[in-house]
């Protein structure tokens, strides 16, 4: 048997599709910056509720 001649190999035509990033690793460099400021937040709404409720 031989093989079709429509066969999936990548011509200079039809280049590799590029790779995809993965969201974990885009996410990543940004965690030293955004968990601070998503803990004092946190810590500001902890505060302004108890006062509140104070």
């Amino acid at each position: 048997m031989s093989h079709p001649a429509h066969a999936a190999h990548p011509t200079p035509a039809s280049p590799a599709p590029l790779e995809e990033q993965d969201v974990v690793d885009a996410i990543v460099p940004m965690i030293p910056i955004v968990l601070p400021l998503v803990g004092a937040v946190l810590i500001f709404l902890l505060a302004f509720i108890a006062v509140y409720m104070a």
